[in-house]
């Protein structure tokens, strides 16, 4: 019973979604001050959320836009607003080569999309697919989507997104070729540090074969160790959380070099090299945990930094069946928020 309600205590999370009035933090219902609330920059867009508008005078100023995607009560924006644009360097990147424009994901205000049709904050998020927030859409001159960061990114991985986008070399291939170059040329640091998952499937990956009769989603673990800036703290500290492993138990776990170049078998049965299959689903940050119902079709993923209660909330998300009922993950956390704090259950939502 200690054990569960640990466990069940650390899945708080801090999200309120009601309307607040500019400048004044949330209220959480146990009525301590919302601890994500933070004031944006000031030199961020005063947008009237027209998005047409905002591409082409960002585009008259030789500039990109970005929509940044946030709701109050998220620590990682927090973390965004003062260790990345507190950051003198990022900002002046940011500033002489994008127009920001805030979104709340919760927000009522109308919004004006890229086809001229009138909408809400909202509405607008959801259409966007955002799960997460941070979330940041780096858009070009066309208003296209050239690179999405779902969640946070430390600053030095953050640098690379702005200078990705901001020397346009979406136009050359992706994020991760970029990043990849990059690494080559010796301009990023790496590490050799190998990491390993108790339980994971065995090598080379089968993983149809090998999940025939489990009845388990499957969640996998790719992770490029020289680029893994925060690899040692999901190995080292989060994963051997005793409540972490209890979530692992109900998944099976396979672990993924996105770059390697073995042949496996995917979860929907094919057989195909590793790196061509990352490269089709899209995998540009390490780690990334991306899930996998029985039949093999891809049902969530998380692609950025996250502390344990993020991460457990994820693993739970799928491995209880919850994301079938609820498709937007901050509700279904938001949810858990509300039952856990009428138990008067607290935490901190950054350890």
């Amino acid at each position: 019973m200690k054990t569960l309600i640990i466990a069940l205590s650390l899945l708080l999370f801090s999200t309120a979604h009601a309307a607040t009035a500019p400048g004044q933090p949330t209220q959480l219902e146990t009525g301590l001050v919302n601890p994500g609330y933070q004031e944006k920059p000031e030199w961020f867009k005063e947008s009237f959320l027209n998005l047409r508008d905002d591409i082409e005078e960002a585009k008259t100023a030789n500039k990109r836009v970005i929509l940044y995607f946030y709701q109050d009560g998220c620590p990682y924006c927090t973390k965004l607003l003062q260790d990345n644009f507190g950051n003198a360097e990022i900002t002046e990147k940011t500033r002489q080569h994008f127009e920001v424009v805030s979104i709340n994901m919760w927000g009522d205000r109308e919004v004006t999309d890229l086809d001229g049709k009138t909408t809400n904050e909202k509405a607008f998020s959801a259409a966007q697919q955002v799960q997460y927030t941070p979330s940041l859409l780096f858009l070009d001159e066309s208003g296209k989507v050239v690179l999405r960061v779902n969640g946070y990114y430390a600053p030095d991985k953050f640098k690379l997104a702005l200078d990705f986008v901001a020397g346009k070399h979406d136009q050359a291939g992706s994020f991760r070729d970029y990043f990849a170059k990059l690494k080559a040329e010796g301009k990023v640091t790496t590490s050799s540090k190998e990491y390993t998952l108790p339980g994971s499937l065995a090598q080379p990956l089968r993983l149809q074969d090998a999940r025939k009769d489990t009845g388990r989603p499957l969640m996998v673990l790719f992770a490029k160790p020289d680029e893994c800036d925060s690899c040692a703290e999901l190995y080292d500290d989060i994963f051997k959380r005793e409540y972490l492993a209890y979530s692992l138990s109900g998944l099976d776990v396979a672990q993924a070099d996105p770059d390697a170049d073995t042949t496996i078998q995917t979860p929907d049965g094919k057989d195909m090299k590793l790196n061509e299959w990352a490269k089709s689903l899209e995998i540009k940050y390490s780690p990334s945990l991306v899930f996998f119902d029985t039949d093999g079709k891809e049902v969530f993923r998380t692609e950025a930094y996250f502390k344990a209660f993020h991460i457990h909330g994820a693993l739970d998300y799928v491995a209880t069946g919850a994301y079938r009922a609820q498709p937007e993950f901050q509700r279904y956390l938001q949810h858990r928020r509300e039952v856990l704090a009428a138990h008067g259950f607290n935490v901190d939502l950054m350890k």
